[in-house]
């Protein structure tokens, strides 16, 4: 089993936590890759529209006969055939959302979480303790803590910190997200992920529930030998039931 330092946020070493391997084990980058596709998707605004014939404006009016002009035959002014006439199967406003199987979202969770293990950019602190709402300070602390470059920070669900919140919102390319909302996206999205103690130790108890047995180690569920013993019928031979039947 992996384990990961804790530090505070002077960037000092204040205990260790035990990483589970079924979340911090493989990276399937195809399932990283729909997972960001379809967050992604849910993003799009989705307004675009163009005018079609019965909107454009015009006068719905024949222009000239059918025949005897020696010109093309026209029947409206708003014909797409025309400049400023309509657009023919144009775009029209809807949602690029679609549904995503909840499995292959936490199955590229724990890739995303991993992923980050491996290249080193997962810190772990023992809590956001930010003493007051102050960028400075706030700015020592992430250097302390060798971050130089884009940063996610997980709290803990349910755990309101003003002080961080006014303290890091100068900052930039610094996101704050809940524990309980955090998206491989997010964790893709920034080169450095910050994690509070209790933060990750939910979430890991959360995601290690979700995997399936197969994927699970053999000291993490339950062992062979202890599942209840299934009884063989017995059958009865052929005098038994001749017995029987006299």
């Amino acid at each position: 089993m992996a384990t990961i330092d804790i530090h505070n946020l002077n960037g000092e070493k204040v205990g260790t936590f035990d990483l589970a391997d079924e979340l911090f084990g493989a990276v399937n980058e195809d399932l990283l890759w729909e997972a960001v596709k379809h967050y992604r998707a849910g993003l799009r605004a989705g307004t675009h529209k163009t005018k079609a014939r019965w909107e454009v404006s015009g006068s719905g009016k024949k222009l000239w006969k059918q025949k005897g002009t020696g010109r093309a035959r026209i029947g409206s002014i708003r014909s797409p055939l025309w400049r400023h006439g309509a657009t023919v199967h144009g775009p029209v406003p809807r949602s690029y959302d679609y549904t995503f199987p909840r499995k292959k979202l936490q199955g590229a969770l724990r890739s995303a979480l991993a992923a980050k293990f491996a290249d080193g950019k997962l810190i772990v602190v023992n809590a956001f303790d930010v003493k007051e709402p102050k960028t400075k300070p706030f700015q020592k602390a992430l250097h302390a803590l060798r971050v130089n470059s884009t940063v996610l920070l997980v709290e803990a669900p349910r755990q309101e910190n003003r002080n961080l919140e006014l303290s890091a919102r100068n900052i930039d390319g610094l996101e704050i997200v809940r524990g309980n909302e955090v998206h491989p996206y997010h964790l893709l999205r920034h080169d450095c992920v910050i994690f509070s103690h209790a933060a990750i130790e939910k979430l890991q108890l959360s995601l290690k529930n979700t995997v399936s047995k197969k994927q699970r180690k053999p000291g993490s569920g339950e062992s062979e030998g202890a599942k209840k013993p299934t009884q063989e019928r017995r059958r009865r031979g052929r005098t038994e039931k001749a017995a029987e039947v006299a």
